[in-house]
């Protein structure tokens, strides 16, 4: 992604960066669930060939709700610019929330890796402390070159003023 919908003229992205496959699990452990459920009815009625059509039913459903747990995985995108940090996240359907962090509000970055969880599966929080308040992005993929882009960014900018 070298653009997107809102970048100004002259505005660079340095790095475009999503929230770990982790956070969907949600949608895989209903989805296993629900064919775990459609399997289960064989165990009942091993001779009746209609429960092929309960297993399919719990698996469609399964299915639909893990596609909608990755659909917001997704589309929630966060994009660094040489001006600004903006987040774009799926909160729904059809619904979308962006925010948009302007460079010289950071006053500072920070990265903390979970214990042996997050090490493992490259995983971390990236906080973003601001003169408003705190960003934090929890489960960042690949969070300490997340981090390194960050200050990159944030000290090219300080420099600039």
């Amino acid at each position: 992604m070298t653009d997107f919908d809102g970048q100004r003229n002259g505005e660079k992205v340095l790095l475009v960066f999503r929230r770990h496959m982790s956070v969907a699990r949600r949608g895989l452990f209903i989805m296993l669930l629900c064919i775990a459920i459609g399997i289960a009815p064989f165990f009942f009625w091993p001779d009746n060939v209609n429960m092929i059509w309960v297993f399919l039913a719990f698996l469609v459903l399964g299915g639909l709700c893990y596609g909608y747990s990755w659909m917001l995985w997704y589309f929630s995108v966060y994009v660094l610019t040489n001006e600004r940090l903006r987040v774009m996240m799926q909160k729904g359907l059809f619904k979308k929330q962006v925010l948009d962090v302007g460079l010289e509000r950071i006053e500072s970055i920070e990265m903390v890796v979970p214990g042996i969880m997050g090490g493992v599966f490259g995983y971390g929080t990236v906080m973003i402390h601001m003169t408003s308040g705190d960003l934090v992005i929890s489960k960042v993929k690949k969070p300490q070159k997340v981090y390194n882009k960050l200050q990159d960014a944030f000290e090219r900018n300080k420099k600039g003023k």
